[in-house]
């Protein structure tokens, strides 16, 4: 039986054509080649991590009263954010993939300016904007400037983009018709949105959750500018290994990146396990 046109060419699905399995093996050469090259700087950034420091030294900076409540803070702050992300993406994330309207294509790129911003330009942002009428009246009730508000507040404007596009795109590959088909039977269309396509979304939930929460633990740059780094009050852990480094403690600080990297590696593993691929796809496309 000779192979159907759809696996003509396809080592993944069926057999070469004769004489193009030798240019199709060099071509795969290559290309592990190119990409390999930083698949190993990755690797060996992690085995230069792990090489410089010890479990000793791992053991000590977490004796340390300023990591353990950076520490503290920070799983603090991240869950914070978190629940306020996914409070703000999902109705958004909902209203751009049902809803059609006037300065749509505005709001979409609004709402992709904290993603493509510099951290930096963030958090100056977000001190000029506390520096307004407004916010110094707000201030006047809740101090949120240089205290841990801003923290959560500087993490909150990066990590809810992420939640809305991830959301966004989630609600995108249900399909309309199971809420047009739970208002036919009598929903109303709240009804079928919690009943029906919230628990449809489950997956994408998650994963909004996971990538909010994992881009909260290594803001760096907008908490730098709005909400200092001071010791015991607003340090988080990329704040505390900005200050161990400022002092020439570079073992506390290369235990704290490991502490962080294994964070990460627990937030993607989750993402994958539960989420899926395509779910992590949607969160990082834009």
């Amino acid at each position: 039986m000779s192979p159907s046109p759809g696996s003509m060419g396809d080592p993944s699905v069926g057999s070469l054509p004769p004489g193009a399995s030798a240019r199709d093996h060099v071509f795969f050469a290559c290309l592990w080649i190119l990409g390999g090259v930083y698949l190993v700087l990755i690797l060996a950034m992690l085995i230069a991590d792990l090489s410089y420091t010890s479990p000793s030294h791992f053991l000590q900076a977490l004796r340390s009263p300023e990591i353990r409540y950076s520490i503290r803070l920070s799983l603090l702050s991240c869950t914070l954010t978190t629940v306020l992300s996914l409070w703000v993406a999902v109705p958004i994330g909902y209203l751009m993939s049902r809803t059609q309207f006037r300065g749509k294509g505005l709001v979409d790129a609004l709402l992709d300016i904290p993603i493509v911003l510099p951290p930096l330009v963030i958090g100056l942002s977000l001190l000029i904007l506390f520096q307004t009428p407004p916010g110094k009246a707000l201030e006047r009730w809740v101090s949120v400037t240089y205290a841990i508000p801003s923290v959560i507040l500087a993490q909150f404007m990066v990590a809810a983009a992420f939640a809305v596009r991830t959301l966004r795109g989630t609600f995108d590959h249900i399909s309309p018709r199971q809420e047009q088909v739970a208002m036919t039977l009598g929903c109303s269309r709240s009804q079928a949105f919690w009943l029906v396509i919230l628990p449809e979304a489950r997956r994408g939930l998650l994963t909004a959750a996971t990538l909010a929460w994992a881009r909260s633990l290594g803001e760096f740059g907008p908490i730098l500018i709005f909400s200092g780094a001071t010791r015991f009050k607003t340090e988080v852990l990329p704040t505390t290994v900005f200050l161990e480094l400022s002092v020439g403690h570079l073992e506390a600080a290369v235990a704290v990146s490991l502490l962080m990297v294994m964070a990460a590696v627990a937030v993607l593993l989750l993402i994958r396990a539960f989420g899926g691929t395509r779910s992590l796809e949607q969160g990082v496309r834009l």
